[in-house]
């Protein structure tokens, strides 16, 4: 009974835990609601008064990124904004022929009056931050916009957003994320499901409250005071976005996010590059609790609830072992419910926490029905897209715990930067990508073996009990079986 009581023990927190961070959701929902019946009013600077208007340096942080170079120089090349009062900053790390072009693309923006420079370095300490980092030494800008290789801006893009900064307080303004390749697969429209999530539901829901959000580390602005008030960018974590941000906000800067402006861009479309993107979001995350915990605890400039929220969003990428732990747990946990009767009772408290699931339906669909509107064929529609989510979520729940994992013990790994494949149509084939990496991860054959462990699960409902089978795990071991189908198969057939 010693390893079943274990069994009880861990399963019941991950199962706290996650009915916690539903509870957050929620929370955030009722606050992204709230944001929608205040209307957003903001000074603006004259643009007609050429003394008004500040000197903004765009940096455009890269790194071998050949296919979709020429697109992002020619799109950042048609933003309105006086010439005189834009510079641009092509931060080039690249290691490849990219360099050559890059450089031969510049010279020709120059000529037509463009400030736009090639700025280089040997030593690539530090990743995205360094470059970041060594691009501000020089910068002319009051305000530093970040776009990454893959984003493609509107021309309209620094009307809409330089002019929140008219307020002295702010230090970043943070645009939302478009997807230009949404439709191309089930794995672009997953992960656009989830970056929608965050995009509405999540930076809203924190920003309209006051709470602490992130700068996504592309598409928005900061104030060049902002960065090196905060302590400047740093590549101790792999995100140095989030890291940089709450060092800001708890020096007291205040975060604008604009949900009204979108910023298209590219997803990955090969699991090996969503996959790389998915480990360093989530290993950072990690990294960056372990960074800011005692910092937003200690702090005396902010209040218990946004503390609160501060931790649960340092915590996001955590959910995943969570959700790991609870699944791998819950086929003893199964034989466990029909081995020892006097546990019945706490199986029917346990029953509760499936209100987590619903609470992350509720709260997603005011999401999805922002972005494709209502109505029944889109509810519908929703019901499908969520369990097909959550399923694949599940799927890469193994990938993301070990990075979680690594994240909070502290070890160190390089900034893998997710390939661009400048593909935007069903059309379009990402195969013979240089970029793509060539070994198969050794989680993939887990992943097959997890595939099987829930189909033994599903094959469970039918063997536990006295009567008849007991099925109230079945639905979960069939999401769990698919995600990890997916995840194991669309990673086999991406090295063929």
């Amino acid at each position: 009974m010693i390893l079943e009581s274990i069994i009880i023990v861990i399963y019941t927190i991950a199962i706290v835990l996650i009915f916690m961070y539903a509870l957050a959701q929620l929370n955030l929902l009722y606050n992204y609601l709230s944001s929608k019946k205040k209307r957003q009013n903001c000074e603006k600077f004259d643009f007609t008064n050429p003394e008004e208007i500040p000197i903004v340096t765009i940096q455009l942080p890269v790194y071998n990124e050949m296919y979709v170079m020429e697109r992002l120089l020619d799109n950042i090349a048609l933003l309105e904004y006086p010439k005189g009062k834009l510079e641009i900053q092509v931060l080039d790390d690249s290691t490849d022929e990219t360099i050559a072009t890059t450089k031969a693309h510049i010279d020709q923006l120059h000529k037509t009056g463009l400030d736009i420079k090639h700025i280089t370095r040997v030593d690539r300490s530090g990743f995205k931050a360094g470059a970041l980092k060594e691009g501000l030494k020089v910068a002319k800008g009051e305000f530093i916009v970040i776009f990454d290789a893959d984003f493609l801006p509107q021309p309209n893009w620094l009307k809409r957003t330089i002019p929140y900064f008219k307020n002295e307080k702010i230090g970043v303004v943070q645009t939302r994320w478009g997807h230009i390749n949404r439709n191309y697969s089930l794995l672009t429209k997953i992960q656009a499901f989830a970056l929608d999530a965050h995009f509405t539901l999540e930076q809203v829901g924190r920003n309209s409250k006051g709470h602490f959000i992130n700068f996504n580390g592309t598409a928005g602005v900061w104030r060049k005071a902002c960065i090196l008030d905060a302590g400047n960018w740093e590549g101790d974590t792999l995100t140095e976005d989030l890291d940089l941000s709450y060092r800001a906000q708890l020096k007291n800067w205040e975060f604008k996010y604009l949900e009204d402006v979108e910023t298209p861009a590219e997803l990955p479309v090969v699991i090996s590059a969503a996959r790389s993107q998915q480990f360093r979001w989530n290993k950072g995350g990690a990294e960056n609790f372990r960074k800011m915990l005692w910092r937003v605890v200690k702090s005396d400039n902010i209040s218990t609830k946004t503390k609160v929220h501060g931790l649960l969003h340092l915590l996001n990428s955590t959910m995943f072992l969570s959700i790991f732990t609870v699944a791998i747990l819950s086929i003893p946990m199964l034989y466990i419910k029909n081995e020892y009767a006097h546990l019945r009772n706490y199986f029917y408290v346990m029953s509760f926490f499936v209100m987590s699931t619903i609470i992350f339906f509720i709260c997603y669909w005011f999401m999805y029905r922002s972005i494709y509107g209502s109505g029944f064929k889109k509810f519908f529609g929703y019901i499908g897209m969520f369990f097909t989510f959550f399923s694949i979520a599940m799927g890469f729940s193994l990938h993301n715990s070990i990075a979680v994992i690594e994240g909070h013990i502290g070890k160190r790994s390089e900034f893998v930067r997710t390939p661009k494949f400048n593909i935007s149509t069903i059309r379009d084939s990402w195969k013979g990508n240089k970029y793509l990496r060539k070994k198969l991860s050794p989680h993939v054959v887990i992943e097959g073996i997890l595939m099987l462990y829930f189909a033994f699960g599903m094959y469970s409902a039918f063997v536990v009990g006295d009567q008849g089978g007991d099925f109230g795990l079945f639905p979960f071991h069939l999401m769990l079986f698919i995600g990890f189908g997916y995840v194991f198969f669309k990673s086999l057939s991406s090295k063929v």
